[in-house]
């Protein structure tokens, strides 16, 4: 028999929500931080930052710009989804 979780009341219910919130409201802000400074940055963290606007951007536009400029740089590179597979298509 498993031992249930601990009740847990609705301020510390609150307390978590809102500390999830910042966390999330401070990773938007670094990544429009890095999406304003695209040629300082690398592919990589420009990646990163746009999938965190495009799952958390507080706007659709916001949200579709990011998905686009993913686009374009997965463009960039077109190899670079084939590179990073364990084992090439077409071999048993």
């Amino acid at each position: 028999m498993s031992i249930p979780l601990p009740f847990r009341t609705k301020s510390q219910r609150a307390a978590r929500d809102e500390a999830r919130q910042d966390w999330i409201d401070e990773r938007r802000r670094e990544a429009r931080i890095v999406v304003a400074d695209v040629a300082h940055h690398s592919d990589h963290l420009l990646r990163l930052a746009c999938k965190v606007l495009v799952q958390h951007g507080e706007t659709s536009e916001e949200r579709e710009d990011a998905r686009i400029l993913l686009v374009v740089l997965e463009a960039k590179t077109p190899g670079r989804a084939e590179r990073h597979r364990t084992e090439p298509e077409g071999r048993s």
